[in-house]
């Protein structure tokens, strides 16, 4: 895949894996999260049914978020646990591969940290949206009560609409059918999504398109100026670990100051005009496409993208 060529090839998609996942970016560490955790609840179902106990099942139900308020008023943190829970092979299979293709496009154009905050934003959207729905509708009135939503389809669906609205024009290349723009696949799903809330799984499909109303909100806001992913950005995974982590021992602490450093008014001032300079590139890709662009604004793109992974 070129980094910026506009197409993104899906008709390999497991060539490059091994050289993906040690990038250690954060849509590796997402995808590694989900798979973790739905090894584990695969390994505690495995182990308590030959004791023929269900405490695995009730692991589940203290993990997915539950349609009923007065459930969920005791279970706050399964607004963010479900995101991450899955219980089915294909279900968990099929999440990860759509991540791993639209957050790879992500990640071409926008930051980590925004991909990090669509994913976790969009999956609390898609799951109050689907409460709200199961309590306001007369069709869940009946199940409400005994239904729960779980995986990462909503947060998924985020990052398909927001990366689809951001650079509609992006091309795929899908098996059978050839180079395809994104914004078209995302406008597909999200129709097939309405048309599948008659289903068995209704709770599952609202909480998707909540995730993709989030999805298109989010870079609606974005282009106004207004970046949400503002909230992570003294999340580190660094800070996370660090309380497990040992402190290296060093024998002395080197102090440098670069008398050249620029001052803050300057440093701010730069900054904003470069990204100034990245809109405009990124509103000349949607009107003209990627190939329309000049040989310096390619490579202005190009080091702007390597400077906010």
């Amino acid at each position: 895949m070129n980094q910026y060529g506009g197409q993104y090839n899906m008709q390999n998609p497991f060539a490059d894996l091994k050289s993906f996942f040690r990038s250690k970016n954060i849509l590796a560490k997402l995808i590694i999260i989900n798979v973790v955790v739905w090894l584990g609840i695969m390994f505690l179902e495995v182990l308590f049914n030959l004791f023929n106990s269900s405490f695995a099942d009730l692991i589940v139900q203290w993990l997915a978020v539950p349609a009923s308020f007065s459930k969920l008023m005791t279970r706050p943190w399964t607004l963010f646990t479900y995101m991450f829970l899955h219980l089915e092979f294909w279900h968990i299979l099929f999440n990860m591969m759509w991540l791993f293709w639209f957050g790879r496009i992500f990640l071409e154009y926008l930051s980590e940290r925004q991909l990090l905050a669509t994913y976790i934003l969009g999956g609390l959207a898609g799951a109050l949206f689907y409460v709200i729905s199961f309590n306001i509708f007369p069709k869940f009135q009946d199940i409400y009560v005994l239904s729960i939503a779980l995986g990462a389809s909503a947060s998924v669906m985020a990052i398909v609409v927001a990366i689809s609205y951001y650079v509609p024009n992006y091309s795929i290349n899908l098996l059978f059918l050839g180079p395809v723009k994104i914004i078209y696949i995302a406008i597909f799903s999200i129709v097939l999504d309405i048309l599948m809330i008659r289903s068995e799984n209704a709770g599952g499909h609202l909480a998707h398109i909540g995730g993709a109303i989030w999805g298109f909100y989010y870079i609606y806001r974005l282009k106004k100026g207004t970046d949400f992913s503002l909230l992570f950005a003294k999340f580190s995974w660094k800070n996370f670990t660090r309380p497990f982590m040992r402190p290296k021992k060093t024998k002395f602490k080197n102090v440098y100051t670069n008398p050249r450093a620029k001052s803050d008014e300057d440093y701010n001032l730069h900054k904003k005009q470069n990204q100034e300079k990245i809109d405009a590139i990124l509103d000349k890709i949607s009107r003209s496409g990627y190939e329309s662009l000049s040989k310096q604004e390619k490579e202005l793109l190009f080091k702007s993208s390597n400077n906010n992974k």
